[in-house]
């Protein structure tokens, strides 16, 4: 289910989507996890979920964040397309993840990443910023 013409109420949730992103705490959450956090292993993953990690509130809450705002694509209350124009930097988290997805679904959480998983297959740009996004993880991993 997608809306099919963007109009003023998409806007004003991009904006609101732009200014969350923009609060302090989440800012720093978003740098740390979006620069520091690279998975090399299942087991890396699993790590971060723990709650004695040091990045497992910014984990926490940049993924939640990111399932949110996905969340209003997959359901139809934003047009996806236009939505994801602007907000396709949650798919970097996702890609660092999608290697280890299956087992932690099984392990973790069986609903773990549900939206972006949908808008990365379901919308066009969300499948041409995952592609990209799954490239940058690739170099990034291949040169840690």
């Amino acid at each position: 289910m997608t809306k099919e013409m963007p109009d003023h109420h998409d806007a004003e949730l991009v904006l609101r989507a732009y200014e969350l992103r923009r609060e302090s705490v989440m800012r720093d959450a978003r740098n740390l996890i979006n620069g520091q956090f690279w998975p090399k292993s299942y087991e890396d993953l699993v790590a971060v979920t723990k709650f004695d990690h040091p990045m497992n509130a910014s984990y926490r809450q940049v993924a939640t964040y990111w399932e949110m705002i996905y969340g209003m694509v997959k359901h139809g209350i934003v047009n996806a397309d236009y939505f994801l124009e602007s907000n396709g930097e949650g798919f970097l988290l996702f890609a660092k993840v999608f290697p280890y997805l299956e087992q932690y679904r099984k392990d973790i959480s069986p609903y773990a990443f549900t939206n972006a998983e949908w808008a990365t297959k379901e919308c066009v740009y969300g499948r041409k910023v995952f592609a990209m996004f799954q490239a940058r993880v690739a170099q990034m991993a291949a040169t840690r």
